[in-house]
């Protein structure tokens, strides 16, 4: 497991400006140098909401600016049978619990685990299952839909609206900028409440909501499925911090618990095992050369994930010969 450090004081450019990352955790890339821009620190920024999905470096004058929280050089207990058990077994609770969703027995998950491992394939598929199965019952209204990218709290209140209904679920896949908007948080909150009626407002005259139909009002029955890379543990915003913890209060938390380089190894290992590159046509021995490539450079690709493992299947499909050369030059890093 890396060092992780909270940082004391420190920037980070962001769109041209200086953002203050005081408080914020990270894991640790590298500690403190000086460079021709002055001294810094660089940390692996994936798991925080807003900022970019890599190692970015953040300004700061010393080593004194930031403090280790979490230093762990023990092994796991865990053996590799039992890690593939419990990352299996939180996967099928994961699908169990979108099932819930879809039902209306619960209203908000909030599922936390990094980029590449599947949190957004097994969600999608469950509900569009479902959906199959209501158009074979002759009902064409759609019952789910998934959102990508940023989304204004404006924009949100007339998704919540479309979606309101019990049988109704919204998934918010890494749409993380809802997590650092106050707007967008309360309008959340009001939609999540555990209350029996959940009444969401709009309290402020709008061109939009009238040119779109949208009450001023409307209570909220469906349910909503937040998919994630970030660790809510890990933000440290005073400003955030207590929205996401009312946020919280309101979802069932699903963290798939794979953190570590090993555990991803892992999950690669076993949905590769179920079958994941069946499509390709493979045998048992080109499927093992493509996860022992992965794994033999894993410290070298730009992500280590399953969406790494499909772009290496496509290149050894198309260029047998040249795979490996390929594959280095377009998913390693510089």
């Amino acid at each position: 497991m890396r060092d992780r450090i909270e940082i004391v004081r420190g920037t980070y450019k962001l769109r041209g400006k200086d953002v203050d990352m005081s408080g914020y955790v990270f894991p640790l890339v590298n500690e403190f140098r000086v460079g021709a821009n002055g001294g810094y620190v660089t940390v692996d920024a994936h798991e925080v909401g807003g900022l970019p999905d890599r190692n970015i470096k953040i300004a700061c004058d010393s080593a004194d600016d930031y403090e280790f929280t979490h230093k762990d050089n023990t092994a796991s207990d865990e053996t590799d049978e039992e890690i593939i058990e419990r990352m299996r077994d939180r996967f099928e609770m994961l699908d169990s619990m979108t099932k819930a969703a879809k039902k209306g027995d619960i209203r908000a998950m909030i599922v936390s685990g990094p980029p590449g491992v599947g949190k957004s394939f097994g969600v999608e598929k469950v509900l569009g299952k479902n959906d199959i199965l209501a158009d074979i019952g002759g009902d064409k209204y759609k019952k789910y839909e998934i959102v990508k990218g940023a989304m204004s709290p404006i924009g949100l209140y007339c998704k919540l609206f479309e979606f309101a209904n019990k049988d109704n679920v919204i998934v918010f896949d890494d749409c993380d900028s809802i997590f650092s908007d106050e707007l967008s948080l309360n309008i959340l909150k009001a939609a999540l409440d555990s209350k029996k009626t959940r009444t969401i407002h709009w309290n402020t005259d709008s061109y939009k909501l009238r040119n779109e139909g949208v009450p001023s009002q409307f209570d909220f029955l469906g349910s909503a499925i937040f998919i994630t890379n970030v660790k809510f543990d890990n933000v440290r915003s005073k400003k955030l911090r207590d929205h996401l913890a009312a946020l919280e209060s309101r979802c069932h938390y699903i963290d798939l618990t794979i953190d570590t380089d090993h555990e991803k190894m892992l999950r690669i290992e076993q949905i590769v095992g179920d079958g994941m590159l069946k499509e390709y046509g493979f045998d048992e021995t080109e499927e093992r050369d493509i996860v022992d490539f992965v794994d033999t450079n894993k410290n070298r690709l730009r992500e280590l994930s399953l969406r790494t493992v499909v772009k290496i299947a496509d290149l050894y499909k198309a260029f047998p010969q040249e795979w490996e050369k390929m594959a280095t030059t377009t998913i390693f890093k510089r």
